[in-house]
């Protein structure tokens, strides 16, 4: 029998009408999810390997331009009384141990409170400023305090994602390089509070003039609130501002709370706290300005700092100035002169330490924002009768003693120079100390023509006249030059008498004693190289003869002064300069007075009220009431006595012809240079050897130098005018005649009149 075939399966419901089933997919669904993985995987490998080349690539650069800039700070010779700056910015750093803890917490309450946690950057901030800037284009922070750092002093406010990508990475490094007390502290020093303030110390300044090691909570609070927008929050600005102020210094506050930084009870004591006023930047104005430049030329050429070294420095410089003998100076012009001056009335006043070179004072103009024209250092005047003391060292250095005589007549004419006394008052024969107290131009002319002229233009070279003088030229070496032919710089005869006062000791005058760094490092000492001018003998006998003007000469109203005193007068021709040069053992000083045109292109006669201008008149009494004020409290000292140098003789020059005796030297003096000893190791600089300050440019108005060429004597009457540009010097006896009335006045106690009597030319 045949097998049965099995019966067929019927259609299930499920296939019924459909192709038979395909293969199962999962396989290849697992290689493209394989594929997926390999792909991600690869991608994080290459941005980890990206981000680990960018790491590597990316190096800390350098500090950008201004990040490390720091003020420069110049002080009196004190070092410790301020008298100006220099800045490219206004920052001083200070060490986070200045900046007290809870002014610390208020800054990270408003820019990181979790800055001691993060690792210097945030990427959850990040993120979100990334969202911010591409789903609505606003721009939002998300920076951490380190990358506000990064930023400020490596890199730069520019708004690009490269910028914000190298942020990223040098925060990074820079984690792992500083602690976050390192970072907290640099970026404290170099953040930007507004009013021009870099860094808290200057912003501490600013706001609240105090130190930052004095701010309170409250202060801090404020401190912190400006880093959103200093332009912003600053109370001062208006009611907006204030308004602006009080909420940021609110969450300030608050947030210190919330992170455990300030109890509730001391957060309800604080709250926006008051500012001062901003302050004017006015150092310049005044006579400081005129120091302060001094002080930054000597910087440049002597000390050879950079304007970058100066300004960005942080240097603490300490100057030669006393703050007191610049307050007397300031003083002394002001009282001794009238309210009224002409226009175009020029003062100048300068103090030298004679021990050390040291400028103690500097009077160059009455405000050096209105006129940058220093007349201390860059203008020039005829110096009249000042001069002739180096005539008498010229003599002295040849033998010729103190006791010499002369005859004192006028006129007189002295190889063929036409020389006369103020007035043709006559002297008969008499010695160098009386023709020396009564500045007597017929016996200094004969003393020059001794001695030679060339010789006295030595002398005034090796006491501190820079060569290049005007009027010190060859061609002006005439037997004129000893009535002051010569235009120096006011500094430059201070200097030659402070030499005197040195007994013949020349030290180059500066402003600057010494220079500390940033790290309070001192770099520079000044240590100016001396020079034995003339011998010591020789600077006594001449001291003595010059004590003997202001004992009972031209100067004798500096016989108020009431200590041992030594000094000259001198007008030059015209009245165009009127001088007082003088010193003490302790100080010398000059006051020198000149007027130039409206237009300021030439030089004028001066005018002062009614009576006439020579050296023994206003001169006379700025110097007195500035040397009185500046050496209070000073001890009186000595001057030494009279040595005697050299043979008396008679003089045998006659009024018509030039004497052919000259004696043998037998004191003569060589220029010996020395080095001062420095209290440092440290680099030190020397002084120039040149003591004008060179002109930083032509200022509108600069006074025009009288002129130096001359050939007759200033004394002369008007019957025998002056050659073309007037001839310097002094008619020294017109000045005794009104003088003299002066010194029996002061002797008498009587009061002095402001001004010498009117006479018909020139006085000394």
């Amino acid at each position: 029998m045949a097998a049965r075939r099995p019966a067929p399966t019927p259609p299930t419901r499920r296939s019924a009408g459909r192709p038979p089933a395909r293969p199962a997919r999962r396989p290849r669904r697992r290689r493209v999810l394989g594929w997926l993985l390999g792909l991600l995987v690869a991608g994080l490998a290459l941005a980890a390997g990206g981000f680990t080349a960018a790491y590597a690539l990316v190096k800390v650069p350098d500090p950008n331009e201004l990040a490390d800039a720091q003020i420069s700070t110049v002080y009196y010779a004190d070092g410790t009384t301020e008298l100006g700056r220099f800045a490219s910015v206004n920052r001083e750093n200070v060490p986070l141990a200045q900046v007290p803890d809870p002014v610390q917490k208020a800054v990270l309450a408003a820019e990181d409170r979790s800055y001691y946690e993060n690792r210097g950057v945030s990427p959850t901030g990040i993120a979100r400023a990334l969202w911010s800037n591409v789903s609505d284009g606003t721009s939002q922070g998300g920076s951490t305090l380190t990358q506000q750092y990064v930023k400020n002093y490596y890199l730069s406010a520019e708004q690009s994602y490269t910028r914000k990508a190298k942020e990223f990475f040098i925060s990074l490094k820079l984690d792992q390089q500083q602690t976050k007390d390192e970072t907290l502290e640099n970026y404290l020093n170099t953040v930007y509070f507004g009013r021009g303030a870099y860094g808290i110390q200057a912003a501490s300044q600013a706001y609240f003039g105090i130190d930052s090691a004095q701010l309170n909570v409250s202060q801090g609070a404020l401190l912190a609130a400006l880093l959103k927008g200093p332009g912003n929050y600053d109370p001062r600005k208006g009611e907006t501002q204030a308004a602006a102020a009080r909420e940021r210094v609110d969450y300030v506050l608050d947030g210190m709370v919330t992170e455990g930084w300030l109890s509730p009870a001391d957060r309800a004591a604080a709250g926006l706290p008051d500012t001062i006023e901003p302050q004017q930047d006015n150092q310049w104005s005044g006579t400081k300005g005129y120091l302060l430049k001094t002080v930054k030329n000597e910087l440049s050429k002597t000390v050879g700092l950079s304007e970058e070294d100066i300004d960005r420095g942080g240097l603490k410089i300490t100057t030669t100035f006393d703050a007191k003998a610049q307050a007397a100076a300031e003083e002394a012009v002001a009282d001794q002169l009238p309210a009224e001056r002409p226009e175009g009335f020029h003062v100048a006043l300068t103090a030298i330490d004679p021990r050390t070179g040291g400028v103690t004072a500097m009077y160059g103009g009455a405000d050096y924002e209105k006129s940058q024209f220093n007349d201390a250092t860059q203008a020039t005047a005829q110096a009249g009768s000042t001069f002739k003391p180096f005539t008498l060292v010229a003599a002295l250095e040849q033998g010729i003693s103190l006791r010499t005589t002369f005859n004192g007549s006028s006129p007189r004419t002295i190889d063929d120079w036409p020389a006369r006394n103020f007035g043709d008052e006559q002297f008969g024969r008499i010695d160098l100390v009386t023709a020396t107290e009564h500045s007597v131009n017929t016996v200094y002319g004969q003393l020059n023509d001794e001695v030679t002229p060339e010789k006295t233009r030595d002398v005034a070279i090796r006491m501190g006249y820079p060569q290049e003088t005007a009027g010190l030229a060859d061609k002006d070496t005439t037997i004129s030059n000893v009535l002051g032919t010569a235009s120096p710089h006011p500094i430059d005869v201070t200097q030659a008498y402070a030499t005197f006062a040195a007994q013949g000791t020349r030290t180059p005058w500066h402003t600057i004693a010494s220079i500390d760094d940033s790290a309070g490092t001192r770099t520079y000492t000044a240590s100016p190289t001396t020079t034995q001018a003339i011998a010591p003998d020789v600077a006594a006998d001449a001291t003595y003869a010059m004590q003997q003007v202001v004992q009972s000469g031209t100067g004798a109203y500096a016989k108020r002064l009431s200590r041992p005193a030594a000094g000259k007068t001198g007008t030059s021709n015209g009245n165009m300069s009127a001088w007082f040069a003088g010193f003490t053992p302790n100080l010398a000083a000059s006051v020198a007075l000149f007027q130039t045109s409206p237009d300021g292109k030439s030089n004028v006669s001066l005018k002062l009220g009614r009576g006439e201008v020579t050296g023994g008149s206003y001169p006379v009494r700025i110097w007195t009431a500035f040397m009185r004020a500046a050496l209070d409290g000073v001890e009186e000292e000595d001057f030494p006595a009279r040595a005697n140098v050299g043979v008396a003789k008679g003089s045998t020059s006659t009024a018509t012809s030039r004497s052919t005796s000259r004696p043998s030297s037998t004191s003569s003096s060589t220029s010996t240079a020395t080095s001062s000893p420095t209290a440092t190791e440290s680099p030190t600089g020397t002084p120039t050897d040149s003591p004008s300050g060179d002109p930083t440019g032509t200022p509108t108005g600069t006074p025009a130098s009288p002129s130096s060429s001359a050939s007759s004597s200033a004394s002369a009457s008007s019957s025998s005018p002056a050659p073309t540009g007037g001839a310097a010097g002094d008619g020294d006896p017109g000045e005794q005649a009104a003088e003299q009335a002066a010194a029996g006045g002061a002797r008498a106690g009587a009061a002095v009149p402001s001004a010498a009597a009117p006479s018909a030319a020139a006085a000394g």
